[in-house]
């Protein structure tokens, strides 16, 4: 055929495939930062869950011992309650025969329901001093709460003690506090207690510039008159002794509904509390008695609801949660940007209470997959080698040797289909001249616009034919080269493949059995020298070949490399030829002729060489159309899953294993590595490196094992880690981007790749 062109001084229409190629190039950023943005959101949602159990950020450190001689001496003698006006610091005690019931470290899912269930048999009320972390975890048990007239208070954000901290990080746990308690029960409050505080003489030289600090913030730093010690698990009745204020004194009394089995204070809470009644103490909250030591008797005791406007907050004093009350007067109504920005942080909070555990199951199940997939590649690629090469370099003698049938010696078609392969093309020709086996080889020029044509009929080989078409893809080409080839077999390879002398002899001889209608051969990496190309390399001889050959003997092999395959003719035009329906045209045919009852097998020993993509930009864009075409050959075989016979043998055995270990697997791959990185940051660096390390060595195993089975040398293997840390993220982040185009309904154009020739005579074989 003989290329048309347009005619001079009128503007060419642009074809169908260059308005394609604008409007992909139009998609390719935005869903190239979508990717990016998944993955970022996924990491920050790993953060925050981290940040909320304490893994991040977290300072475990407690202060205790110190000198405290800063501290005003009547301070150190005053009440549990203090407080600033106009920076001088007052304290308060609790008035005679009552007592103040506050809970530490919650809310809890398990505990603080049972308290509030305690509580609300007895009818009193108490004091929840809450860790902001809880806070969000739990929002409904925060809101349960408030509504049945309680009081909360802060107990910062994540548990730390406060005099080791910066005043930034000081205003952070304080305002995180608040924002999550305005996101879970719409209020926030004006009361602080420290954690690891206790009675207020207590106090040292490091923590009192901190109590002034949050003074001058508003709050009041409530602590303690009597700890029941509930965390040491001493049994009912001493954290009931323990607890009760020694001479009808008041008292502000410690309990916890968190931290641990609180099955004691439980049963404690009941028993001091009808008892303390029976003494004739009064229950109330911090606010209630605040109110009391002011002369405000009334409204003390329970209510269902809470006032005001509070520290951090907005809001019209007296506006109460479902009711007002003294009771409840640290409370108050949270409005504006503070409601707003809670409620975002409860919410997100929620994702990742949800996301990071599912995902943690997940990829626990994806590597246990991976990892039964390596097992099993080993296990089948040694019995696949060993069924092939049984008897091979013997001679013959024993009578074991393996065979396809009687050889496979008649004429078959070589098709090349070229692009502007002007480097290319002249090697690839005069190693297919060397062949031992008798072959006519077809060029389709697919409109070449660099003298392809013309290079390859310089060469005056006789049993070449040029076949010119105007550009239409490779899949166009390949049906031209199938219908003007002359033999019942085609080998069908790309513009920049050399062949060893007998790789089309090899490629054949299969073709001995009647059923199998397809041959897949070994495409080596000819540019191994580079650094791309060596990572590339043992990807071919490790990912693709151990692959190769478990898919065959499941008889699901999924895809024919284009680098070097042969078929029947009949076969192909009985699929109706290479589709252009994908960009994966030979993923695309080889399930066709799954599905049409064929059988592909993949043979070892014949052996071609081909150019990999020499810089990154050129290997994104070669594994972004395979993977996109892969994706888009399996959806166009989906009815294969409910097939019977052939069609459905593959349909639910090959099609399964390439969606788990070609696309899914690979997809959430990157998790993995996130949190490996996050687990070696802010858990245990020696755990998740010994378990990285322990996965790099299966992985180097089943390198090794494949190098042995291809006779490669290992010197390879040496780059094995460091393609693990980059060369592997990248091949990720192209699957990811591939599935964006296909979920947002994107078009992907055929990409020519740039080409340079280096691939000469396969005389580097083995190295």
């Amino acid at each position: 055929m003989t290329t048309t062109t347009p005619a001079r001084g009128r503007r060419r229409a642009p074809s169908r495939m260059e308005r394609a190629a604008g409007r992909a190039a139009a998609f390719q950023k935005p869903r190239v930062i979508l990717a990016l943005l998944l993955l970022l959101a996924l990491t920050s949602v790993m953060l925050l869950d981290g940040y909320l159990r304490s893994e991040i950020g977290n300072d475990a450190r407690v202060r205790d011992g110190a000198a405290y001689d800063k501290v005003p001496s009547r301070i150190l003698d005053g009440g549990p309650l203090l407080t600033f006006d106009h920076g001088t610091a007052t304290t308060q005690s609790v008035p005679d025969r009552t007592i103040v019931l506050t809970f530490d470290d919650g809310p809890t899912a398990t505990w603080t329901p049972q308290v509030l269930k305690v509580l609300e048999e007895n009818d009193v009320d108490a004091t929840f001093f809450m860790v902001g972390s809880m806070i969000s975890r739990y929002p409904g048990v925060v809101k349960s709460l408030v509504k049945q007239g309680n009081e909360v208070g802060i107990h910062t954000f994540t548990h730390v003690d406060l005099s080791y901290q910066s005043a930034a990080r000081l205003q952070r746990e304080l305002k995180q506090t608040q924002l999550a308690l305005a996101g879970a029960a719409g209020v926030t409050t004006t009361l602080f207690r420290a954690p690891y505080s206790s009675e207020i003489d207590a106090v040292d030289n490091y923590s009192w510039p901190v109590y002034q600090e949050i003074g001058d913030l508003g709050y009041t730093s409530v602590f303690v008159d009597t700890d029941s010690d509930d965390w040491k698990k001493p049994g009912v009745s001493k954290i009931v002794r323990w607890a009760t204020p020694k001479k009808n004194r008041g008292a502000i009394v410690l309990m916890h509904d968190a931290g641990g089995d609180r099955s004691q204070t439980i049963s404690a809470l009941g028993t001091y509390i009808k008892k303390m009644k029976a003494k004739g103490y009064t229950f109330t909250t911090v606010s209630g008695a605040q109110a009391m030591l002011n002369g405000n008797r009334s409204g003390v005791g329970r209510q269902s609801g809470s006032a005001g406007a509070g520290a951090g907050a907005s809001a019209s004093a007296g506006a109460g949660i479902g009711g007002t009350g003294a009771a409840q007067a640290a409370q108050h109504q949270a409005a504006g940007a503070t409601l707003y920005e809670g409620r975002a942080l409860v919410y997100a909070v929620a994702v990742a209470e949800w996301v990071v555990p599912a995902l943690s199951w997940f990829l626990l199940v994806v590597g246990i997959a991976v990892m039964g997939r390596f097992g099993m590649m080993l296990v089948l690629a040694r019995r696949h080698h060993r069924q092939r090469n049984r008897g091979r370099g013997k001679g013959g003698r024993g009578g074991g040797r393996f065979s396809w049938g009687p050889a496979v010696t008649r004429p078959v078609s070589v098709i090349v289909p070229a692009y502007n392969e002007k480097e290319c093309i002249a090697n690839t020709l005069r190693s297919l001249a060397k062949s031992t086996h008798p072959i006519e080889i077809v060029v389709v020029d697919d409109g070449s616009d660099d003298n392809t044509s013309e290079i390859a009929e310089s060469l005056g080989m006789p049993n070449v034919r040029v076949v010119r078409q105007e550009n239409a893809g490779k899949p166009a080409a390949l049906n031209n080269g199938v219908r003007n080839a002359r033999h019942d077999i085609v080998v069908m390879i790309d513009g920049d493949t050399v062949f060893e002398p007998d790789a089309v002899h090899q490629l054949v001889q299969p073709f001995a059995d009647p059923e199998i209608g397809a041959v897949a051969g070994n495409a080596k990496v000819g540019n191994r020298t580079t650094l791309i190309g060596a990572w590339q390399h043992i990807e071919y001889v490790m990912g693709f070949n151990l692959d190769r050959r478990m898919y065959d003997l499941l008889r699901c092999m999924p895809t024919i490399p284009g680098a070097i395959g042969a078929f029947r003719r009949d076969a192909v035009l009985g699929v109706g030829g290479m589709s252009e329906d994908t960009l994966a045209e030979d993923t695309d045919i080889t399930i066709a002729l799954h599905r049409a009852g064929w059988r592909v097998v993949y043979q070892e020993h014949a052996r071609a060489w081909t150019e990999a993509p020499g810089s990154l930009r050129q290997l994104w864009s070669q594994r972004y159309r395979w993977s996109y075409g892969t994706m888009q050959a399996l959806w166009k075989h989906r009815k294969s899953l409910t097939d019977k016979g052939p069609s459905g043998r593959f349909g639910r055995v090959g099609m399964p294993l390439v969606v788990l270990f070609q696309i899914v697997t690979p997809v959430f791959a990157p998790l993995i590595d996130v949190f490996t990185g996050y687990s070696m940051i802010f858990v245990d660096f020696r755990a998740a490196l010994l378990a990285w390390l322990a996965v790099l060595a299966v992985q180097l195993v089943c390198a090794a094992y494949a190098f042995r089975l291809d006779r490669e040398k290992y010197r390879y293997l040496a780059m094995l880690p460091l393609q693990q840390l980059a060369y592997r993220q990248m091949m990720y982040l192209v699957l990811i981007h591939s599935c964006v185009t296909a979920l947002t309904g994107g078009r992907l154009r055929w990409q020519k790749l740039k080409r340079t020739g280096e691939v000469g005579t396969p005389a580097g074989a083995g190295r």
